[in-house]
């Protein structure tokens, strides 16, 4: 696969499940008219995608052979895998919970690796996961790593659940987002962790607006930054 040219300005966001990385990455997007890439998204389809194909999902070789091919698109704010919409179900907490299990696995990530990358194209690209800015794109002009406690993280997700129908229940949504945090943050490759150049932001107590600003801020500065130095 021929990669786009590393001169194009990408913005990185990672941090653990429900620190609202996604909503702001998106809308930081929207503000630059950026690109924009939820890296979550394509080990959500590969967790699915094996589900779907009744593959276990510590198969390593063929959940990877999966997401090699993955079939998946991303069109006008809905995501379809193998011509079925499925926008809604890869957020399913199952899929949720496959995501990081698969997300473990060094030839799953080998395979998503080119095709993560193939997103920066012009004007600039708003990259959020959980290696954006120490792996994919490990020269980001910006880097901001967004945290927040487990149980205020749980609690958001809560919200989410219970606004679309779903069932919930909190004290099982702490103690399933403190698995995945360790699952994530002990995995051998590609853990989750801050980027050495990243901004740290807890948005424990902070507001997605807020936490929108404090990134274009930082670009900004990245970006000033940047100039002075060539």
């Amino acid at each position: 696969m021929t990669l786009p040219p590393v001169n194009i300005p990408v913005i990185t966001i990672d941090g653990p499940s429900a620190s609202g990385k996604g909503t702001v990455a998106e809308r930081v997007a929207v503000a630059l008219g950026f690109h924009f890439l939820d890296s979550g998204a394509l080990y959500r389809l590969t967790a699915l995608s094996a589900m779907k194909h009744g593959v276990v999902l510590d198969d390593e070789m063929r959940v990877a052979g999966l997401a090699t091919t993955l079939p998946a698109m991303f069109r006008d704010g809905a995501v379809w895998l193998d011509n079925e919409e499925v926008t809604h179900a890869i957020r399913a907490e199952s899929v949720g919970e496959g995501a990081s299990k698969v997300a473990a696995l060094p030839a799953v990530r080998k395979a998503l690796l080119d095709r993560q990358r193939a997103y920066r194209q012009p004007p600039g690209l708003v990259a959020d996961g959980r290696d954006m800015g120490t792996v994919v794109f490990a020269d980001a002009m910006a880097k901001v790593f967004l945290t927040a406690s487990a149980e205020a993280r749980a609690e958001r997700r809560y919200k989410q659940l219970i606004e679309k129908g779903n069932s919930a229940n909190l004290p099982n949504l702490v103690t399933d987002m403190q698995a995945r945090d360790a699952r994530d943050t002990v995995r051998a490759v590609a853990p989750l962790k801050p980027a050495a150049d990243a901004l740290l932001l807890d948005t424990t107590r902070m507001d997605i607006e807020s936490a929108v600003q404090a990134v274009l801020t930082h670009y900004a500065l990245c970006k000033a930054r940047s100039k002075q130095g060539n």
